[in-house]
């Protein structure tokens, strides 16, 4: 089996506004592998959001071919789409993305219904996956009894609950004050360094420093694709702090 878990080739997006044609991403090639932790950024307009809802499969490219797994996802109609992003993605936004009525584990389980898990083994691995981010005493809290940093939390215990491919989050900590943010990228890299795959799309430098790999946008194209010889979490431990 392939290392590689991501595969784009000459991907293009382009949108017409009125008489205008705009090339939000144009010709990109990109290969991301298994466990890897990526950080993309650029300025507003680079096509970063354009790229994110590539990767993430909530929208197609205009030309080009997306491999996600081994499966070529590029020509996919929304069905399938829909099918890919719950079974290869979990996602994790900035504004969370809870259901307001529904409990952290409700909110955590909710993508194992539309799988088809019985009710019973899906509060079995929602309390797990509450657990693992160390909710494990506010299983029965609804968001607006939870905190910023643990409403995040449950969204990315929602995103882990069906072992997916990568783990996608746009500006997780952008809701979040600093020491919070600091807190939620803690997790991140426990999550990386259980094995999963991370790509986290930010403006933010000091969020990009956190990841192994930083691709930078500009102008629809990749400007530069680099190794962080010094992620943020390993500077802290060479100084002595835990993580």
């Amino acid at each position: 089996m392939s290392d590689q878990v991501i595969g784009i080739e000459g991907i293009r997006k382009v949108y017409r506004l009125g008489n205008q044609t705009v090339n939000a991403l144009d010709g990109v090639d990109l290969s991301i592998c298994r466990n890897e932790y990526v950080a993309i950024m650029g300025p507003s307009g680079s096509g970063k959001s354009t790229m994110m809802n590539i990767l993430g499969c909530l929208d197609t490219p205009s030309s080009g071919k997306y491999v996600l797994n081994g499966t070529d996802v590029s020509c996919m109609d929304d069905s399938q789409l829909a099918d890919v992003r719950g079974n290869e993605i979990g996602f994790v936004f900035q504004s969370f993305n809870l259901l307001p009525r529904y409990s952290s584990l409700e909110n955590v389980a909710l993508p194992l219904i539309y799988r088809g898990v019985p009710k019973a083994k899906r509060e079995e691995l929602a309390r797990k996956a509450l657990e693992s981010v160390g909710l494990a005493e506010r299983v029965n809290h609804k968001p607006n009894e939870l905190s910023g940093g643990q409403r995040q939390r449950v969204a990315v215990a929602r995103a882990l609950i069906n072992n997916p491919s990568i783990i996608l989050a746009d500006e997780p900590t952008g809701n979040l004050d600093t020491k919070t943010s600091i807190e939620i990228m803690k997790l991140f890299e426990q999550i990386y360094r259980s094995g999963n795959t991370i790509i986290v799309v930010t403006h933010e430098e000091d969020i990009a420093r956190h990841a192994r790999r930083i691709i930078r946008l500009r102008d629809g194209k990749i400007e530069s694709d680099s190794v962080n010889e010094t992620p943020a979490m390993a500077a802290l431990e060479n100084l002595g702090i835990s993580i």
